[in-house]
C-alpha cells in the first residue's frame, strides 16, 4: 500500500524596498515583467496529469477482485456407466462422448481418481473427481442397474447409504437435511438432497434412466463448502443423463 507523504509548504512572505539615496531623486523599484496572473486552462494541462488523475479516480471507485473468488471454468465429463466386466478403469472415459449415459461439469484444476473394477462391482462407483488442494472436496457418481423408476425419496436415500459408508455417517450425524422432487424440461424426475453434517456438506441428485439408477454426489468439508459453495452448487446442478438435456 503506497503512502503519500506531504508537508505543508512554507508561507513565503517578504517585502523589500530597495532605495538608492541620492542628493536629488529617489529611484522607485522596477516593476515586474508582467502583472497578469498566470492561468492554464484545464484543457491545456499536460496529458500525463489528466491521465494520472483518471487512473487514481478509477482505482478509488473500483473494488478489487476477491482472491477467494471461485473458478468459473469447467470441463464437461461424459460418463459411460459401463459394467464392471466391460470397464477398463484406466482413463479414456472423458473422450467417450458418443457412448456417454450421463454428463456433469468438473471445475478447472480438479483431478480424476481412477475407479477400480472391484470398487465399481461392489458399490457401483463409475467416476470421481477431487480438488487436489483438499481431496475431501469431491464429486462422484454411482449407478445401479435394474431400476425403471424411482422409489419414495426416503427409501432411495437409505438404499444408497447401504453401500456408501461415508453417506451412512453423514446421515447419522446430520444437523439438517432437505429433499425435493424436481423435473427437467422433458419431464424427467430427479430427487435432490442436501445434507448438512458435522463438518461436512453434501449435495446429492438421483434419477432413473436407461433402466439404471444414477446418483451424483458433491461433498465438501464445511470450510471448503463455505468458500466454494457457488462452484459446488453449479457442479451439482450440471448433472444430467444423456437425452434429458
Amino acid at each position: 500500500m503506497a503512502t503519500i507523504f506531504s508537508s505543508p509548504s512554507p508561507i513565503l512572505s517578504s517585502s523589500s524596498t530597495t532605495t538608492t539615496a541620492s542628493t536629488a531623486t529617489t529611484i522607485p523599484p522596477k516593476p515586474p515583467h508582467s502583472k497578469l496572473p498566470l492561468h492554464i486552462p484545464l484543457s491545456k494541462q499536460p496529458f500525463t496529469t489528466l491521465t494520472a488523475a483518471a487512473a487514481i479516480a478509477t482505482i478509488l471507485t473500483t473494488s478489487p477482485p476477491s482472491l477467494a473468488s471461485p473458478s468459473s471454468s469447467y470441463q464437461v465429463y461424459y460418463g459411460t456407466a459401463a459394467s464392471a466386466a466391460n470397464y477398463g478403469g484406466y482413463g479414456g472415459n472423458s473422450s467417450k462422448k458418443d457412448s456417454a449415459e450421463y454428463i456433469y461439469d468438473v471445475p478447472e484444476g480438479w483431478k480424476e481418481r481412477l475407479v477400480s473394477k472391484v470398487e465399481k462391482g461392489t458399490n457401483g462407483t463409475d467416476s470421481e473427481f477431487y480438488n487436489p488442494k483438499k481431496k475431501a472436496e469431491k464429486e462422484y457418481l454411482t449407478f445401479l442397474t435394474g431400476f425403471r423408476q424411482l422409489a419414495p425419496k426416503d427409501t432411495v436415500l437409505n438404499n444408497l447409504a447401504l453401500s456408501d459408508v461415508e453417506l451412512q455417517d453423514l446421515i447419522a450425524s446430520a444437523e439438517g437435511m432437505s429433499s425435493e422432487e424436481v423435473k427437467d424440461e422433458k419431464g424427467q424426475v430427479y430427487y435432490v438432497y442436501e445434507i448438512d453434517g458435522v463438518g461436512t456438506h453434501s449435495l446429492i441428485s438421483v434419477t432413473c434412466a436407461n433402466n439404471k439408477l444414477y446418483a451424483h454426489f458433491v461433498n465438501a468439508p464445511t470450510p471448503e463448502w463455505n468458500r466454494d459453495q457457488d462452484v459446488l452448487r453449479h457442479v451439482h446442478e450440471s448433472f444430467k443423463t444423456v437425452g434429458s438435456f
